[in-house]
């Protein structure tokens, strides 16, 4: 008789096993009709499964953005249901949800394309139009081995012998067809809907190892109904208007060739926004207190073996032998073993915590060539890097300065809200549970002194220690991870850092590993997406063209241009033969986001007419009196 606690705390008792879909129906109509699956014990389900002893139960209905997952997720079984009703011969392999979407991998001699999409989506829309129940079913092993060699399916074959000898096979069926899954499932496929398009397809290695068969995958998107799907859609439109690949060609900023893949050659605009970002941060560091260092490149395997990196991160370093001496060195995936060496120098009091160590250092990384994209992910990338060296008294105190300190800095680059996750303890870990123990409690005191709210994230903290992850939002909102605060007590003792305490005893420092913008080069990408190219003057790399309508004007533009620069601006002239409007028109496509306009008359008036990117009207104003607006402008907001 088990008894069904509900989640306002009322219970249910029921003469013997019972399923989710009799449950719903006992509190009510309404419930059974959106009732899509049920968390048990804290659990996923399908509402179909049987509960034969006592437990909570919460139902999940469409509302609920549990709800997306489980429809990305049926979604992608229809699709490989469709696939193989028209293409007979393909072989289905894994397909899961993932954001926004879904996608599923096919073995087929011939490659999709986006030629297809028109009839599967078709043939999708027919098997949800069916109404067809999801059945679940345990099998045995060798049985379901057996069963998908039958049908020539030796990816899933392979997938079962590959299993935990432990684990449950379960196969789910929709009429006919039938897949390898774990579950949980909708009740029918009616219940996925018909918000969902198919977007576009990839290669992808069988298990991701290039050694395996190429593999045909198909993207797709789904939403709970269409108003959210023409959202996302809509947003996907604005985030290509916005890619920073196209408007940093069209800017000059950079560009990225395959002589130096995943690494970026800056031109002279887009390192001069890059400077003017470094510049900033560099202020706001010596402001805060931060003492700013530089660390090598190259250093010793030894050290990364010690601090334990080597173990977690070799297969993302970048590796030189070096024949001659037999050793191995690697450039620095990061800089923190290097900070260590540097408090190590001489011996530290405590009257000299905390002391805050920056470092704007160049890292590399190993990452697929794949998984690269623009500037956002490369294998070169510079990080606003700290280590703050404390005690464990002043961890919730440092936390506080470095949140607000934080808050400011994405202020002051136009993003005005930020979300946190907390990510606790990794299964592969360094330290005892005791320790962490003590770094998960420190931080969550130190987020409480500091007023943070956050979202835990199981599981995903630093081998070292546990950490919060500051997570912007764009003005389309996409949400970008960029700021983390994580606090560790395993490297000060891998790596023998210590300092003299109030009663002459030694003692070791807690290490706070800590980043507000993160790589220069992705948050430069979101700050290109984010404006759209159209930046706030202080960060634009042009700030102004001095633009004639005749070639009298063309020595004033020249004495305005220097007056500009005099002043701190980034000024150009243009006195080409074009006719003003294609001038104007030209600039605009740049971004600029002033022209200035000069002809015989503001020459002799010593005027300019100040026309505003995007804008059609113009400001006729003095030029000392437009050089005093532009500069008051331009000024950055920590200088202001």
């Amino acid at each position: 008789m088990p008894v069904i606690t509900l989640p306002d705390g009322s219970t249910r008792q029921f003469d013997g096993a019972v399923t989710g879909t009799d449950i719903a129906a006992a509190i009510g109509p309404g419930l059974a009709r959106a009732a899509l699956a049920m968390v048990v014990n804290g659990a996923e389900q399908d509402i179909a499964r049987e509960i034969t002893e006592d437990a909570s139960v919460k139902f999940i209905t469409r509302k609920d953005d549990a709800a997306l997952e489980l429809i990305r997720h049926d979604t992608a079984h229809v699709l490989a249901a469709a696939v193989q009703a028209l293409f007979p011969g393909t072989q289905v392999t894994i397909g899961p949800s993932i954001e926004n979407g879904f996608y599923y991998d096919f073995a087929r001699d011939e490659p999709f394309t986006p030629d297809d999409f028109p009839a599967i989506e078709a043939k999708m829309r027919e098997l949800i139009a069916a109404n067809t129940p999801f059945t679940r079913e345990v099998i045995a092993r060798d049985d379901a081995i057996a069963l998908f060699e039958s049908k020539g399916e030796r990816f899933k074959a392979e997938l079962i012998r590959d299993l935990p000898a432990d684990q449950t096979i379960t196969i789910y069926h929709q009429g006919g067809w039938f897949d390898l899954c774990r579950g949980p499932h909708l009740r029918t496929t009616g219940d996925i809907g018909t918000a969902f398009k198919l977007m576009k397809t990839a290669g992808a290695y069988w298990r991701g190892d290039s050694k395996n068969p190429m593999l045909s995958r198909i993207y797709g998107t789904a939403w709970r109904d269409q108003k959210e799907l023409d959202a996302y859609l809509l947003q996907l439109e604005e985030a290509e208007r916005r890619d920073h690949r196209r408007i940093g060609r069209e800017m000059d900023l950079f560009h990225i060739q395959e002589e130096a893949v995943g690494s970026i050659f800056w031109h002279q605009k887009g390192w001069k926004l890059y400077r003017t970002v470094e510049s900033y941060i560099r202020r706001r560091l010596d402001a805060s207190g931060y003492e700013e260092v530089r660390t090598p490149q190259l250093v010793d395997r030894r050290l990364w073996e010690k601090s334990g990196h080597w173990d977690k991160y070799r297969k993302h370093m970048f590796i030189a032998e070096v024949v001659d001496e037999e050793s191995t060195l690697a450039l620095k995936p990061m800089n923190c073993p290097c900070h260590v060496q540097i408090f190590k120098q001489g011996l530290r009091s405590y009257r000299q915590l905390p002391l805050r160590m920056a470092e704007f250092g160049a890292c590399h990384r190993f990452e697929p060539s794949g998984a690269l994209h623009g500037i956002m992910r490369v294998r070169a990338f510079t990080q606003d890097d700290a280590h703050i060296f404390c005690t464990e008294d002043q961890i919730a105190s440092e936390t506080v300065k470095f949140v607000e300190l934080l808050e400011s800095v994405y202020k002051d680059f136009g993003f005005e809200s930020f979300a946190v996750k907390f990510s606790d303890r990794p299964d592969e870990r360094a330290g005892a549970d005791d320790v962490w123990d003590r770094a998960e409690a420190a931080l969550k005191t130190a987020c409480e002194a500091a007023g943070v709210s956050y979202e835990l994230n199981p599981g995903e903290g630093a081998f070292y220690g546990p950490k919060l992850e500051f997570v912007l939002r764009d003005a389309i909102g996409r949400d970008w991870q960029c700021g983390t605060i994580q606090v560790d007590f395993v490297l000060p003792e891998r790596l023998d850092a210590e300092y003299v305490t109030a009663e002459s005893t030694r003692a070791r420092p807690v290490m706070l590993h800590r980043a507000i913008i993160g790589s220069f080069e992705r948050f430069i990408g979101i700050l290109i997406e984010n404006y759209a190219g159209r930046f706030p003057l202080w960060l634009a790399p042009t700030q102004a063209v001095v633009a004639t309508i005749v070639s009298d004007a063309d020595a004033y533009a020249e004495e305005v241009v220097a007056a500009l620069r005099a002043a701190g601006l980034a000024a150009e002239a243009d006195v080409s033969n074009q006719k003003i409007n294609a001038k104007i028109r030209d600039h605009s496509l740049h971004y600029v986001p002033n022209i200035l306009v000069v002809g015989r008359k503001e020459a002799e008036e010593r005027t300019v007419a100040i026309r505003r990117l995007g804008g059609a009207a113009q400001q006729v104003l003095p030029l000392a009196e437009a050089i005093a607006l532009l500069k008051a402008e331009a000024t950055p907001p920590d200088l202001r």
